[in-house]
């Protein structure tokens, strides 16, 4: 093998989700229906709120643009993964791992980005009305959208940056069903403590700090509509509990995969399999069926679509 980027290794052999045939297939089943049926409506989501002049407010985009990552994300994964439950050898290059690898980390962190985007968009709207429209004008909203992308970017290349200069040179076996930080820094030939720390800092830290400050925000929101009227208060509610749902299913498995020492746990995969291709494309649907007018918009499209 000819050397690259100080590597021995050119491909890595993924162990998988479970070396059960039967599970496997239980998988491979559950999984395939579910992408069938959850995604087209991430896409049904993107597609109204794209098309209904009346979802024009930041909430709308901003909902938009979160189906699209969520979708996104989930493409990252699946698809090989649903692939490899076919195949008796899973076999990705060592290109193909940090490709994927930079992508989870620049999707994920992005929609991370967008959630604490969201969280100061609802902190306006409830909480200063007033300057609403002046703050979250289109221009600033376009200016957070790149910036969460150029966030997401920022600390995706790092990851890549510090995996790149690690040496591989067997053995190869990554124990996971797709390749992320902590599988693959354990197959480097070197002590890789300082790495780990690093990485630790910058997922982990940065993860626990977006979460804690996200949950500060949504409390602060709701101490502050409790003197409103009853409608104001119930629509606060409802859109804050909506929000802090999507924060702990987005926020918890990162939490457990990236805030501590990089050793195996049982539940690693499970915890890996909810954050990489369940909880994605819940997210959006979430959102949806609890917003009242997203749901009226998609039924008016959808019938239109029909009668036509």
């Amino acid at each position: 093998m000819e050397k690259e980027n100080n590597t021995l290794v050119t491909e890595f052999i993924l162990l998988g989700l479970t070396q059960s045939q039967d599970i496997q297939l239980l998988v491979f089943v559950l999984v395939s229906v579910f992408y069938l049926i959850i995604l087209p409506g991430n896409l049904l989501i993107i597609l109204t709120i794209r098309l209904d002049p009346g979802l024009s407010a930041p909430l709308y985009f901003f909902l938009g643009n979160l189906a699209f990552l969520d979708a996104s994300y989930s493409f990252i994964v699946a698809p090989r993964m649903l692939v490899d439950f076919l195949s008796e050898k899973k076999v990705i290059s060592y290109r193909g791992c940090i490709t994927q690898l930079f992508f989870l980390h620049f999707l994920g962190a992005g929609e991370m980005f967008l959630l604490v985007v969201m969280a100061f968009d609802r902190y306006i709207a409830i909480c200063r009305p007033l300057y609403y429209s002046t703050i979250m004008n289109p221009r600033i909203c376009y200016v957070l959208l790149f910036a969460l992308w150029l966030g997401g970017f920022a600390h995706s290349i790092v990851q890549v940056a510090l995996i790149l200069h690690l040496p591989f040179c067997g053995p190869n076996q990554l124990d996971n069903f797709f390749c992320d930080v902590p599988q693959v820094i354990k197959l480097a030939c070197t002590d890789t403590f300082v790495v780990e720390l690093l990485m630790v800092s910058n997922s982990g830290l940065l993860t626990l700090l977006c979460f804690l400050g996200l949950l500060t925000s949504y409390a602060v929101i709701l101490f502050r509509v409790r003197g409103s009227s009853s409608e104001g208060k119930n629509k606060a509610l409802s859109t804050c509990t909506t929000h802090i749902i999507i924060v702990f299913l987005m926020f918890g498995p990162a939490i457990f995969i990236y805030t501590r020492p990089f050793r195996s746990f049982p539940a690693d995969k499970v915890v890996a399999l909810f954050h990489t291709v369940i909880f994605p494309l819940m997210n959006p649907v979430i959102y949806t069926l609890r917003n009242q007018e997203v749901k009226a918009s998609m039924k008016r499209l959808l019938n239109r679509h029909m009668v036509c």
